[in-house]
């Protein structure tokens, strides 16, 4: 960055750029709020029903996200068919995924929850190999995709039948691990190169989304009878930091690091959140959960790996 000298006319010196903080400590504290984001979500489910939770969330991170688009001027997307795509693409990327969350951890504990959410990669993997023809396979991407769900048996401690586990918590857990990647090849596929802005796109997603769910929660969940202020505040910093502020800080990193760096966020999240389950919670751990989520992880990174020359 190069400095401008002083002219000996007063002509009015150019604004500086806004410092910005070092790309590092905001992918540590992306990590972190999605980290605690399961936690989150179980305390926000012990005082309110799991559609209630997800709509709160969606309401408090479409606000941050409206804010941020005030500040910046800018306006949401107009077009009858480009907003169809997006409502898909919010019930896979935020509606489902966020609701199926929420009720696997009336069930399930936090931790497990978040070494779900670490299968995204691998479900991408494998999807990518019948939707995506530009993704090839390659011995070692699909080596991942074999070791990533050995991890995930692991986990799940396949050889003594599932013992202690709730098999229907679980299974939303991964099904919402799997609605990401479905929705994000369908982004691909049809809002790919629209020359929209990230920010108004997302904020005009998280709307949708959050237009789904309150069509939705009156219907099968209802409205709160009472307030639980602790369930609450957990719904408001979900949405406001785990969903508002994490999309903004993600679309930076992907912007100054480019996205290979920004997802690597991915490997963080299960360590986090089973730390924070551990610790916070009290969530007991078995030895299955740590070495499981270990290979899931080593997988995942597998299967992310291209060829020279890939993008």
């Amino acid at each position: 960055m190069s400095t401008v000298t002083a002219s000996r006319t007063r002509s009015p010196a150019p604004a500086r750029p806004r410092a910005r903080l070092d790309w590092r400590l905001r992918f540590g504290a992306l990590s972190l709020v999605w980290g605690f984001s399961f936690l989150l979500i179980k305390v926000a489910t012990g005082g309110y029903a799991p559609f209630q939770v997800t709509l709160g969330r969606l309401v408090f991170g479409t606000a941050v996200l409206g804010a941020a688009m005030a500040l910046k001027r800018e306006r949401l997307p107009r077009g009858a068919r480009l907003w169809g795509h997006m409502a898909v693409a919010a019930f896979f990327l935020n509606a489902l995924p966020f609701s199926l969350f929420a009720y696997s951890e009336l069930t399930i504990p936090s931790t497990l929850a978040g070494i779900c959410n670490a299968t995204s990669p691998l479900w991408g993997m494998a999807l990518s190999l019948v939707a995506l023809s530009e993704d090839r396979p390659t011995r070692v991407r699909v080596a991942g995709l074999g070791l990533g769900f050995l991890g995930v048996l692991t986990v799940l401690g396949a050889w003594q039948g599932f013992h202690g586990l709730d098999a229907t918590g679980t299974a939303m857990a991964l099904l919402a691990s799997l609605s990401y990647p479905v929705g994000w090849i369908y982004v691909r596929r049809t809002l790919a190169g629209t020359g929209r802005s990230h920010l108004s796109m997302t904020g005009a997603q998280l709307l949708l989304a959050t237009l789904q769910l309150a069509v939705v929660t009156p219907v099968f969940a209802g409205f709160p009878t009472h307030v639980h202020l602790v369930p609450l505040l957990a719904i408001g910093a979900l949405g406001a930091l785990g969903t508002g502020l994490a999309v903004l800080i993600q679309y930076g990193l992907v912007a100054e690091v480019g996205p290979t760096t920004a997802q690597m966020v991915t490997y963080f999240i299960p360590v986090i959140a089973t730390a924070a389950g551990v610790a916070i919670l009290g969530e007991s751990l078995r030895w299955t959960t740590p070495v499981g989520a270990v290979i899931v992880l080593a997988g995942a990174a597998l299967t992310q790996l291209r060829r020279r020359g890939e993008a």
